[in-house]
This record gives structure tokens, sequence and C-alpha cells, in this order.
């Protein structure tokens, strides 16, 4: 039996009566009397009354609202997978719409060059209010975080002094994992990506896209997928004298249709970007190609107007 409302075998609801009746004092005072509530505490502790008790008593408060720490050390491109984004996206509206006001402030630490990329691609999923929640501490966030928690309930690795029992710094041992998701929960099989164009490249030609790149450290992503065969991709840059392109990323051949192939590079300079499909070392086949390309801006940039050139060469 689930421990649920509904879903009680007859053990369980005894144990609901008898912690019902030892908590019966501070009864009043709890945020909600119903069983749907008091049954959280009993889950949490297996349905052992001793201990449920203990755990509700040493709340103590009603706590309506939370502090989050949000570790940043090795956010890199990897995690800003397409996909993944909208997963996180979902999560955090989600989050917003099932506990509204939950949030009292969250501290980004160790937050990378890369971060103000990050935060543009999720931002627009917070209302406002949580946006003003969320505060990056630079290089003194230690001594920041100290100001706003108990340094007996802050872990000693972010500047506090708690512990494990057995004395690790980051009380590991506290921290209740989830355990192995069940197969049955996997939806890999059920994720369709949605790409934004298909083009057919004939043999011995190319397709390729120009984009007009306004402002510095904006970045350029893709994700692509082929069908039936491999496919050559590269980036170049067009010089304003006299129009040559140069190499910023080689072209390569990618197994796109085994696996698609997502990746990004930050454009440093303006100017004209060049993203090409290769099919020209094909003799014989055309190549169906699905893909997505944008440019996001870095942090503080509204969207402008950018160009795009887009053509396919013999």
């Amino acid at each position: 039996m689930s421990g649920r409302i509904g879903d009680l075998s007859p053990a369980q609801t005894d144990v609901l009566a008898q912690f019902r009746g030892r908590v019966g004092d501070i009864l009043p005072q709890l945020p909600n009397q119903s069983d749907h509530y008091l049954l959280r505490w009993l889950r949490a502790r297996s349905f052992n009354v001793e201990k449920a008790e203990v755990m509700l008593r040493k709340l103590g408060k009603n706590v309506e609202t939370i502090t989050l720490i949000y570790d940043c050390e090795g956010l890199g491109m990897k995690h800003l997978w397409k996909p993944a984004v909208e997963a996180y996206g979902e999560i955090l509206t989600m989050f917003e719409e099932n506990y509204p006001e939950g949030l009292k402030r969250l501290f980004l630490i160790k937050a990378p060059k890369l971060f103000p990329i990050a935060y543009n691609l999720v931002k627009h999923f917070l209302c406002e209010e949580t946006r003003q929640k969320i505060i990056v501490l630079g290089a003194n966030w230690k001594d920041v975080l100290r100001k706003y928690i108990d340094p007996e309930q802050l872990p000693v690795v972010y500047g506090g002094t708690l512990t494990d029992p057995d004395g690790d710094p980051r009380c590991r041992t506290m921290i209740k994992y989830g355990g192995v998701v069940p197969r049955s929960y996997y939806v890999q099989d059920s994720i369709k990506v949605q790409y934004d164009k298909t083009v057919t490249i004939s043999r011995g030609s190319s397709h390729q896209l120009e984009y007009e790149i306004l402002i510095p450290n904006s970045l350029l992503r893709w994700q692509f997928a082929s069908d039936g065969a491999d496919i050559g991709f590269g980036i170049f840059m067009k010089t304003k004298t006299d129009g040559k392109q140069i190499v910023v990323l080689p072209s390569e051949r990618y197994n796109a249709h085994l696996v698609p192939e997502v990746g990004s590079y930050t454009c440093h300079e303006p100017g004209t970007y060049i993203v090409r499909f290769d099919n020209t070392y094909s003799v014989i086949q055309s190549k169906k190609i699905s893909f997505t390309v944008e440019v996001i801006l870095p942090e503080g940039h509204a969207p402008t107007q950018r160009s795009r050139r887009e053509a396919s060469m013999e």
C-alpha cells in the first residue's frame, strides 16, 4: 500500500489514528490538520509513530518559504541541450504553478562565464516576481551565505559549520536520494525533437545559412539530424573586406543519421557567420537534413533583428 489517502492498509490506518492522538496538543498550531498532511510525516518515517512525532514536533513552526543554493560548478554546454532546457523549463513552471510564493530566495554560486547564456534560455519560464528572488553571488559568496543562513544549518563546504556524523563537509549522507528510476517511467522513446526546418541537399552540393551577428559573445547553437547517411557540417566567418570565408569550425562528417548532432559556438566578434551543411563529397546520394539553428544573445540584451540568408550551392 502506498500510504496515501484511499490506499491505506488496516495497519497504516491504525498508525494514523495513533499519530493523530499523540500530536493532538499541537494540531491547532499546524498549518493543516488533515489526514493528508499527517500522512506526509508518517511516510517520511516509514510509519514509525515515534520517529514521525519527533520529526513533527522538531519542526516547531510553519515553514512557508525556502532558501535555495544552486551550485553552478561544472555547468557546461552539455547542459544546454535543447530537450534538456525544455525539461528544466517544465520543472520550473510546475514549481511556480503548484507552490506559489514558496521560494524566498535563490543564491547562485560559482557561476561560470557561460551562465548568462544559460539563464537567458530559462528565464522566460519564470515570472518577474521569481526572477527578482534570484541572486548571483561573486567571489565572496561564503560571506553572503552566512548572512542569510545560520552557519549551523550550512554545510562546511559552503562556509558553515555543519558536517555529517562522519565529518563529511558536504553532508552527503543527509541527502535523501530518490533511488533508481523504474524503467516503466522512462520517456526516451516518446521524445520527438521538433526541428525548425527540413531540406534535401543534392549530391555534390551544400546548403548554407548566413547569420548577421551584431552583439559580441552571442551564442550560435545548432541541432541537426540526417536521414539515412552522414552529412558534413562546419562554420565559417565572412570577412568584411573581400568577403572571404575564414574557418571557425572545420567541416567534418557527422553520423547524424545515427545520433542527432548538438553543438554551439560563442561568436566573440560581430560579423556574418555561415553555417554550412556539406554533401559535396557524395557522388550518388542526396541527403535529407532536419535542423534548428538559433542565436542566443548575452544576458542584458533584448532580441534584435538579425538577418538570415539561406541558399543551396551546387
